[in-house]
């Protein structure tokens, strides 16, 4: 059955792609056309904490998933921790469980929401969100593609950051503290070019605002546009 979804995905995907190269956001569109959502993303987590939006179909799937970031809430944290399926049928349903996230989340138009965690072998690097603009939960059909989906994703995500592996120490955790998200995302980045710890990313990247006298968001930013602290 499995193999079935894996190739029917692969098929959707190249559909999508044509020419273009096979890349996250493409994997993303081609998975919310094929299971019928309206918008879908992608987070992935450094060394169990450093959040990094890596994919969205759309102006809404980035600010979706930005609420996620923001809060440290949502499903794709929920299917990030444990290991597994998170989903919810109508979003305006599910202020006690995501009191901050749900009301971004509805905002943006998204009702329903399918996340699943993006597995290689016995690790999890991060998760993926299907959107729809209509209280619909996902069939099962539906979550059995999405799931082969979000394994070429994984994949995919780690030829793109080959670190996401070598970090991977202790048990998940809840989520960002303390940095607005574009500063853990720009932590992300530098950590994966270097092959640095969260903790020194972090510190690396305060070290360079503080000499070149810069707030360090301004930093960040340049760090995320360029892939660089230079």
């Amino acid at each position: 059955m499995h193999h079935n979804h894996h190739a029917a995905a692969w098929q959707c995907i190249s559909a999508v792609a044509r020419t273009e190269p096979i890349t996250l956001p493409v994997v993303c569109r081609a998975c919310a056309e094929d299971v019928d959502a309206d918008f879908a993303g992608a987070t992935l987590v450094i060394a169990g904490e450093l959040r990094l939006l890596a994919a969205a179909t759309d102006e809404r799937a980035r600010l979706v998933e930005d609420a996620q970031l923001v809060t440290g809430e949502g499903p794709c944290t929920d299917a990030y921790v444990h290991r597994a399926p998170c989903e919810a049928a109508d979003l305006h349903q599910e202020a006690a469980r995501w009191p901050a996230y749900a009301p971004m989340a509805s905002e943006q138009g998204a009702r329903s929401v399918l996340a699943l965690p993006l597995p290689i072998g016995n690790f999890t690097i991060g998760a993926m969100d299907v959107y729809r603009c209509v209280p619909t939960p996902f069939s099962p059909e539906q979550k059995e593609r999405t799931a082969a989906y979000a394994r070429i994703l994984a994949l995919l995500a780690l030829d793109e950051h080959p670190h996401l592996l070598t970090e991977q120490s202790g048990p998940a955790q809840r989520g960002p503290r303390g940095y607005p998200p574009t500063v853990h995302m720009a932590a992300g980045v530098l950590a994966a070019k270097h092959g640095l710890t969260p903790d020194d990313a972090l510190a690396r990247l305060r070290a360079h605002s503080f000499s070149h006298d810069q707030p360090l968001l301004h930093t960040a930013e340049h760090v995320i546009n360029t892939h660089s602290l230079e």
